[in-house]
């Protein structure tokens, strides 16, 4: 990015003399200052917002999904410099910052295409047919806040921005500081593609200051990060009588099934273990292997980790990037610490590379896991995998529930049977012959986490809808009038017993 272009994103945000320094996690060097906001320069924020919500929601909606699909052609043809920026902030692979680039793209254009036909009047099946009539309109909730994290920040925001816009409201982002360039670029081409400025507005600070502020003020707060804070976000939500949806963090299973190929499985869990080096919410963590094949599967695995190209590069050369900080850093080497303290066994990695870089980690591999070690249970965020072996499918599945959490599972192996078994999984996504992305790009189905893993679903029609008010109309056609007096029911009940029967049969 070049140098002027960074102090004129920045200068679309608030003055603070509060800064924190960003870095850049591949070298440790200084990107620039970041203003930290306060908690009344957040409420003032909202309040704005707020203000031009009204004007906001009169856009036709089919203006406001053009402006979706100029947004989408401009993230096209802006896509080397977001993936840019994207490396910039984050160390990702370029792979991976495409992976954001393609989701960002499938996100708008499927919003653009399914916000008129949703969001228009629909027309719903009467209690009493020809004697009452009824329909559903949408209406915007208000002011939407958006809090969004720092491993996938392009793709994960346009999950909760796009469709928050789509339905009228007007958002308060609260961008993470670490890639808060990212969220001022894309907002940038927003506008540019014909969305108001005041429609979309970012802030940044400390995440419990800001964070708190914005949920304790809008009307509506999408949320994506640890159960841990999650959990603080639903309870000042709740206090409210607001909605929220979060997704939340997970400790994914990959089962490997009999008569699957094992080097096929193995670049399956590779896929699914190491984009972004791991920092990924939907990162498989758990791998199950028969017990009469695991022994070939892990040397299999381990032979193909260690060939992984780790490092930076500005093309696809690379097979993963770094950490992103030191916090993840200390994380993934204390988990492994741990482990290996405990009788853990490492197949491939289990070191830092500081020739590399500051934050980068060798891509990881270990078994002889005992449910005492922190990685047995809690989510590592790193590029970590546990193999485990069972000796039957039941033992399989049962392993793979075994945890509070369930956002994302995956099942490799003959499809009939992979998918009997993936209908038996406790998580919100199960991916077959693949680690996440198959349900990732499944963008109008519905996406989110069960037990501990989040509260309602992004995408699909109904991650449109939770931005909206439903409101239901019912009219009265005048064919038969309703009883005013309790003696007329004398007459209306033994009429309305026999409609029901009628009803039944129809």
């Amino acid at each position: 990015m070049s140098e002027y272009s960074i102090p004129s994103l920045l200068s679309n945000l608030p003055e603070s003399s509060d800064q924190v320094t960003i870095v850049n996690p591949t070298t440790g060097q200084k990107i620039y200052d970041l203003p930290q906001l306060s908690v009344s320069q957040v409420t003032k924020a909202v309040a704005d917002s707020r203000l031009a919500q009204q004007s906001f929601a009169a856009m036709p909606v089919k203006a406001r999904s053009a402006a979706l699909f100029a947004l989408h052609d401009l993230i096209l043809k802006n896509q080397d410099q977001l993936m840019d920026l994207l490396q910039l902030e984050t160390g990702k692979a370029r792979a991976h910052a495409f992976e954001e680039v393609a989701g960002s793209l499938g996100s708008t254009r499927y919003f653009a295409k399914i916000a008129p036909k949703v969001l228009k009047k629909q027309i719903t099946n009467s209690g009493v047919p020809f004697v009452t009539r009824s329909y559903v309109t949408y209406s915007p909730v208000g002011v939407v806040g958006v809090i969004t994290p720092w491993n996938y920040p392009l793709a994960l925001q346009m999950l909760d921005v796009l469709p928050a816009l789509a339905a009228g409201n007007t958002v308060v982002q609260k961008a993470d500081n670490q890639t808060a360039l990212v969220s001022l670029y894309a907002r940038k081409l927003a506008i540019e593609a014909g969305i108001p400025d005041s429609a979309w507005t970012i802030v940044v600070g400390d995440g419990a200051t800001v964070g708190n502020a914005v949920t304790d003020s809008v009307d509506y707060v999408a949320f994506t990060g640890s159960t841990k804070t999650g959990k603080i976000v639903a309870e000042r939500a709740a206090k409210r009588l607001i909605g929220y949806s979060l997704e939340l963090g997970g400790k994914n299973p990959l089962i490997v099934l009999p008569g699957a190929k094992l080097g096929d499985a193995a670049e399956k869990v590779i896929a699914g273990a190491f984009g972004n080096s791991g920092q990924l919410c939907v990162s498989i963590e758990r791998v199950y292997v028969p017990n009469n094949q695991k022994e070939a599967f892990e040397v299999e695995l381990a032979s193909r980790v260690n060939s992984l190209k780790i490092g930076k590069s500005d093309n696809f050369q690379m097979d993963m990037g770094t950490l992103t900080g030191i916090n993840q850093l200390k994380r993934v080497e204390d988990f492994v610490s741990d482990a290996v303290s405990k009788g853990a066994k490492v197949l491939a990695g289990a070191k830092a590379l500081p020739e590399l870089g500051p934050y980068f980690y060798s891509p990881t591999v270990m078994t002889d896991i005992k449910p005492e070690m922190r990685l047995a249970r809690e989510e590592v965020f790193g590029p970590f995998i546990a193999v485990v072996g069972y000796d039957s499918i039941d033992e399989a599945v049962e392993l793979a529930n075994d945890t509070e959490l369930g956002l994302n599972a995956s099942v490799v192996g003959p499809v009939k049977l992979a998918e009997k078994v993936a209908n038996r999984l406790m998580a919100g996504s199960v991916n077959i012959n693949e680690g996440y992305r198959a349900s990732m790009a499944s963008i109008d189905s519905p996406m989110g986490g069960m037990k501990q893993s989040g509260v309602g679903r992004r995408n699909g029609h109904y991650g449109l809808l939770r931005f909206t008010e439903a409101r239901t109309v019912g009219i009265a056609t005048g064919l038969l009038n309703f009883p005013s007096r309790a003696i007329q029911y004398n007459k209306m009940a033994p009429l309305m017993n026999a409609l029901a029967k009628v009803m039944k049969k129809l």
